[in-house]
Protein backbone atom coordinates (compact mmCIF):
# COMPACT_ATOMS: atom_id res chain seq x y z
CA UNK A 1 0.00 0.00 0.00
CA UNK A 2 1.32 3.30 -0.99
CA UNK A 3 1.26 5.68 1.77
CA UNK A 4 2.04 9.29 2.84
CA UNK A 5 5.36 10.52 4.94
CA UNK A 6 2.72 11.89 7.11
CA UNK A 7 -0.83 11.71 7.44
CA UNK A 8 -3.34 13.57 9.09
CA UNK A 9 -7.19 11.99 9.36
CA UNK A 10 -9.85 13.58 11.21
CA UNK A 11 -7.90 14.82 14.03
CA UNK A 12 -9.62 16.29 16.67
CA UNK A 13 -7.93 17.17 20.19
CA UNK A 14 -9.82 18.84 23.09
CA UNK A 15 -8.56 20.12 26.57
CA UNK A 16 -11.34 20.13 28.83
CA UNK A 17 -14.44 22.09 26.89
CA UNK A 18 -11.77 23.53 24.80
CA UNK A 19 -11.41 21.98 20.98
CA UNK A 20 -7.66 23.06 19.60
CA UNK A 21 -8.49 21.50 16.32
CA UNK A 22 -11.32 20.00 15.14
CA UNK A 23 -11.50 17.46 12.26
CA UNK A 24 -7.74 18.44 11.14
CA UNK A 25 -7.14 15.85 7.68
CA UNK A 26 -4.29 16.54 5.59
CA UNK A 27 -0.96 14.56 4.14
CA UNK A 28 2.64 15.66 3.73
CA UNK A 29 3.74 13.46 0.71
CA UNK A 30 7.38 12.02 -0.03
CA UNK A 31 9.77 14.09 -1.22
CA UNK A 32 7.68 17.60 -0.76
CA UNK A 33 8.14 20.35 1.42
CA UNK A 34 4.42 21.06 2.83
CA UNK A 35 3.56 23.90 5.08
CA UNK A 36 1.72 24.04 7.82
CA UNK A 37 -0.24 28.29 8.16
CA UNK A 38 -2.45 29.43 10.43
CA UNK A 39 -2.54 32.34 12.97
CA UNK A 40 -1.88 32.32 16.93
CA UNK A 41 -3.94 29.88 18.18
CA UNK A 42 -5.19 28.35 15.43
CA UNK A 43 -4.19 24.39 16.83
CA UNK A 44 -0.29 24.69 14.41
CA UNK A 45 1.45 23.29 17.81
CA UNK A 46 -1.49 20.94 18.98
CA UNK A 47 -1.56 19.45 15.72
CA UNK A 48 2.70 18.54 15.32
CA UNK A 49 2.63 17.45 18.90
CA UNK A 50 -0.10 15.11 18.40
CA UNK A 51 1.69 13.96 15.16
CA UNK A 52 5.02 13.51 16.84
CA UNK A 53 2.92 11.45 19.92
CA UNK A 54 3.55 14.61 22.57
CA UNK A 55 -0.69 14.53 22.93
CA UNK A 56 -2.85 11.77 22.37
CA UNK A 57 -5.58 12.78 20.10
CA UNK A 58 -9.04 13.03 20.95
CA UNK A 59 -10.10 11.40 17.98
CA UNK A 60 -8.64 10.89 14.68
CA UNK A 61 -5.24 9.66 13.62
CA UNK A 62 -1.87 10.64 13.07
CA UNK A 63 0.18 8.39 10.95
CA UNK A 64 3.91 8.67 10.17
CA UNK A 65 4.52 6.70 7.06
CA UNK A 66 1.71 4.51 7.99
CA UNK A 67 1.62 4.14 11.52
CA UNK A 68 1.02 6.10 14.50
CA UNK A 69 4.81 7.29 16.35
CA UNK A 70 4.62 5.25 18.94
CA UNK A 71 4.45 2.29 17.07
CA UNK A 72 7.39 3.72 14.90
CA UNK A 73 10.49 1.06 15.47
CA UNK A 74 14.61 3.70 15.04
CA UNK A 75 12.01 6.53 14.76
CA UNK A 76 15.09 8.75 15.01
CA UNK A 77 15.53 7.11 11.72
CA UNK A 78 11.86 8.11 9.87
CA UNK A 79 11.55 11.72 11.64
CA UNK A 80 13.22 14.21 13.13
CA UNK A 81 11.33 16.78 15.05
CA UNK A 82 12.21 20.58 15.86
CA UNK A 83 9.87 22.63 17.82
CA UNK A 84 9.56 25.31 21.03
CA UNK A 85 10.00 23.47 23.82
CA UNK A 86 13.12 21.40 22.77
CA UNK A 87 15.26 23.01 25.14
CA UNK A 88 18.95 22.29 25.35
CA UNK A 89 21.60 22.59 28.60
CA UNK A 90 23.02 25.97 28.30
CA UNK A 91 26.56 24.67 29.96
CA UNK A 92 27.41 21.90 27.60
CA UNK A 93 29.25 22.20 24.12
CA UNK A 94 27.27 22.03 21.03
CA UNK A 95 29.04 19.20 20.34
CA UNK A 96 28.43 17.53 23.90
CA UNK A 97 24.15 18.06 23.09
CA UNK A 98 24.56 16.37 19.52
CA UNK A 99 26.70 13.28 21.05
CA UNK A 100 24.42 12.76 23.62
CA UNK A 101 21.65 13.05 20.75
CA UNK A 102 23.92 10.19 18.68
CA UNK A 103 23.83 7.79 21.49
CA UNK A 104 19.96 8.05 22.22
CA UNK A 105 19.23 7.42 18.44
CA UNK A 106 22.14 4.96 18.14
CA UNK A 107 23.70 6.92 15.51
CA UNK A 108 27.42 6.09 14.14
CA UNK A 109 30.30 8.07 15.85
CA UNK A 110 30.99 10.19 12.65
CA UNK A 111 27.36 11.43 12.45
CA UNK A 112 27.37 14.57 14.88
CA UNK A 113 30.83 15.77 13.02
CA UNK A 114 28.37 14.81 10.19
CA UNK A 115 25.43 17.25 10.96
CA UNK A 116 27.24 20.33 12.57
CA UNK A 117 28.97 20.35 8.95
CA UNK A 118 25.79 20.16 7.23
CA UNK A 119 23.90 23.17 9.53
CA UNK A 120 26.96 25.24 9.44
CA UNK A 121 27.71 25.16 13.19
CA UNK A 122 31.14 23.35 12.64
CA UNK A 123 33.22 26.33 13.69
CA UNK A 124 31.08 26.71 16.94
CA UNK A 125 30.93 22.80 17.88
CA UNK A 126 32.54 23.26 20.85
CA UNK A 127 31.32 26.62 22.50
CA UNK A 128 28.88 26.56 25.49
CA UNK A 129 24.71 26.42 23.93
CA UNK A 130 24.19 29.18 26.44
CA UNK A 131 26.68 31.70 24.14
CA UNK A 132 24.75 31.11 21.14
CA UNK A 133 22.06 33.85 19.18
CA UNK A 134 18.80 32.67 18.47
CA UNK A 135 20.09 32.01 14.83
CA UNK A 136 22.85 29.06 16.10
CA UNK A 137 20.25 27.88 18.63
CA UNK A 138 17.73 26.97 15.83
CA UNK A 139 20.54 25.37 13.55
CA UNK A 140 21.76 23.33 16.51
CA UNK A 141 18.21 22.45 16.71
CA UNK A 142 17.73 21.23 13.35
CA UNK A 143 21.25 19.08 13.86
CA UNK A 144 19.76 17.36 16.37
CA UNK A 145 16.18 16.69 14.36
CA UNK A 146 18.92 15.33 11.78
CA UNK A 147 21.30 13.05 13.84
CA UNK A 148 18.90 9.96 12.88
CA UNK A 149 19.35 10.59 9.33
CA UNK A 150 15.42 10.69 9.10
CA UNK A 151 13.38 10.77 5.76
CA UNK A 152 10.99 13.02 7.46
CA UNK A 153 11.40 16.50 9.28
CA UNK A 154 8.90 18.39 11.39
CA UNK A 155 10.08 21.87 11.91
CA UNK A 156 8.17 24.50 14.09
CA UNK A 157 9.15 27.87 12.77
CA UNK A 158 12.83 27.05 12.04
CA UNK A 159 13.23 30.22 10.71
CA UNK A 160 12.86 32.53 13.82
CA UNK A 161 16.12 34.43 14.77
CA UNK A 162 17.89 33.62 11.40
CA UNK A 163 19.67 36.85 9.62
CA UNK A 164 18.44 37.06 5.66
CA UNK A 165 21.94 34.71 4.79
CA UNK A 166 20.25 32.14 7.27
CA UNK A 167 16.99 32.14 5.54
CA UNK A 168 18.15 31.92 2.81
CA UNK A 169 20.67 28.78 3.55
CA UNK A 170 17.43 27.38 5.29
CA UNK A 171 15.21 27.78 1.82
CA UNK A 172 18.09 25.60 0.40
CA UNK A 173 18.66 23.13 2.59
CA UNK A 174 15.01 22.22 2.93
CA UNK A 175 14.54 22.14 -1.22
CA UNK A 176 17.80 19.92 -1.69
CA UNK A 177 16.29 17.96 1.16
CA UNK A 178 13.41 17.36 -0.57
CA UNK A 179 14.84 16.98 -3.62
CA UNK A 180 16.66 13.68 -1.67
CA UNK A 181 13.48 12.49 -1.45
CA UNK A 182 12.94 13.60 2.34
CA UNK A 183 9.82 15.14 3.27
CA UNK A 184 9.19 18.43 5.49
CA UNK A 185 6.21 19.37 7.31
CA UNK A 186 6.65 23.32 8.39
CA UNK A 187 5.01 25.56 10.94
CA UNK A 188 5.51 29.03 10.18
CA UNK A 189 4.57 32.86 10.10
CA UNK A 190 6.83 34.20 7.54
CA UNK A 191 4.85 33.62 4.10
CA UNK A 192 6.80 35.33 1.73
CA UNK A 193 9.44 32.97 2.33
CA UNK A 194 7.33 29.69 2.72
CA UNK A 195 5.84 30.74 -0.99
CA UNK A 196 9.68 30.36 -1.80
CA UNK A 197 10.35 26.48 -0.42
CA UNK A 198 6.79 24.90 0.07
CA UNK A 199 5.39 22.51 -2.30
CA UNK A 200 1.51 22.36 -0.50
CA UNK A 201 0.12 24.24 2.02
CA UNK A 202 -2.26 23.20 4.93
CA UNK A 203 -4.06 26.20 6.32
CA UNK A 204 -5.79 25.86 9.65
CA UNK A 205 -7.75 28.32 12.15
CA UNK A 206 -9.07 25.03 14.24
CA UNK A 207 -10.23 23.57 11.57
CA UNK A 208 -8.79 22.81 8.01
CA UNK A 209 -9.29 26.10 5.90
CA UNK A 210 -7.42 24.89 2.92
CA UNK A 211 -4.65 22.06 1.77
CA UNK A 212 -3.53 21.22 -1.55
CA UNK A 213 -0.63 22.12 -3.93
CA UNK A 214 0.61 25.93 -3.46
CA UNK A 215 -0.75 26.83 -7.48
CA UNK A 216 -4.02 25.86 -6.70
CA UNK A 217 -3.63 28.43 -3.78
CA UNK A 218 -1.87 31.27 -5.57
CA UNK A 219 -2.98 31.94 -9.02
CA UNK A 220 -1.96 34.83 -11.32
CA UNK A 221 1.30 36.51 -11.04
CA UNK A 222 -0.37 39.51 -8.99
CA UNK A 223 -1.32 36.85 -6.23
CA UNK A 224 0.59 35.62 -3.50
CA UNK A 225 0.17 33.66 -0.73
CA UNK A 226 0.33 36.41 1.64
CA UNK A 227 -3.01 37.62 -0.11
CA UNK A 228 -4.81 34.49 -0.28
CA UNK A 229 -3.71 33.26 3.17
CA UNK A 230 -5.52 36.85 4.66
CA UNK A 231 -8.45 36.14 2.71
CA UNK A 232 -8.92 32.55 4.24
CA UNK A 233 -8.27 33.69 7.59
CA UNK A 234 -10.77 36.70 7.79
CA UNK A 235 -12.80 34.72 5.91
CA UNK A 236 -12.82 32.03 8.85
CA UNK A 237 -13.58 34.43 11.22
CA UNK A 238 -16.66 36.48 9.53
Amino acid sequence: MNTHAIEVRGLTKSFGRRTAVDGVSFVVPHGTVVGLLGPNGAGKSTTLRTIVGLLAPTSGDCLIDGVPFVELSDPATRVGVHMDGFGFEGGITARRHLEICRIATGAGRRRVDQVLEEVGLAADADRRVKTFSTGMAQRLGLAAALIGAPRTLILDEPANGLDPDGIRWLRGFLRRYAARGGSVLVASHQLAELEQVVDQVVVIKRRVLFTGPLHDLVVGDHDSLENRYFDLVEGASA
